[in-house]
């Protein structure tokens, strides 16, 4: 079928319909950095604070999301591509739902992180970088994939085989490699509630 044919089809109920029922604002948290750098223990940890606050959240995380939406994809940068570019596109969708969506993925590549914020509004999106010294990392990974990647058991590995690229304007920087935790999550939440996302939203 060509594209030609395809057409978007308007819900009858909009973004801002869904956010006075969840009486909060939706909003994409994009947390980027290198693997063990602490992005999906960060972002379930953001999570379960914002859901003991009442709000609605969903953590898209890089494995989870191999497991099924993207399993066909290896780690090429044509395929770290296409996964960024799924995960963007589903994460736009849950931002229309009224959620907050906190993605949880290396996205190793500037140019793709720059697709995800283009896709919604300036304010819509937080790019949250996990900066943390490779040593680091390497120390917490209790798979080995670090080791295995320096014996080129794993080609494509971000930071040994395969590049990351540093975000330059991030909203956020934390330094997950010295910081706790509990300091990381509150960092978070400080710009959510200077943005106003825990300002009840009203009925008109």
């Amino acid at each position: 079928m060509s594209k030609t044919n395809i057409y978007w089809e308007n819900s009858l109920i909009k973004r801002q319909q869904r956010e006075q029922l969840n009486r909060h604002k939706s909003v994409m948290l994009w947390f980027t950095g290198l693997s063990g750098s602490g992005k999906s223990t960060l972002a379930h940890a953001v999570e379960e604070r914002l859901h003991h606050l009442g709000l609605r959240t969903f953590v898209l995380d890089g494995d989870n999301i191999r497991h099924g939406l993207c399993q066909d994809l290896g780690f090429s940068d044509q395929d770290r591509k296409e996964n960024i570019r799924r995960i963007a596109e589903i994460s736009k969708l849950m931002l229309e739902a009224g959620v907050i969506t906190l993605a949880a993925f290396i996205s190793p590549f500037r140019a793709e992180r720059q697709f995800a914020r283009n896709l919604v509004n300036p304010e819509d999106f937080i790019e949250i970088f996990c900066r943390c010294d490779i040593t680091v990392c390497e120390n917490r990974d209790v798979k080995g994939l670090y080791e295995q990647a320096r014996q080129g058991k794993i080609a494509n590995f971000t930071g040994i085989s395969s590049p990351y690229e540093e975000p330059i304007n991030p909203e956020l920087i934390l330094n997950t490699g010295q910081w706790s935790l509990d300091e990381c999550v509150e960092k978070i939440i400080d710009v959510l509630r200077t943005r106003g996302f825990f300002l009840p939203i009203v009925d008109a």
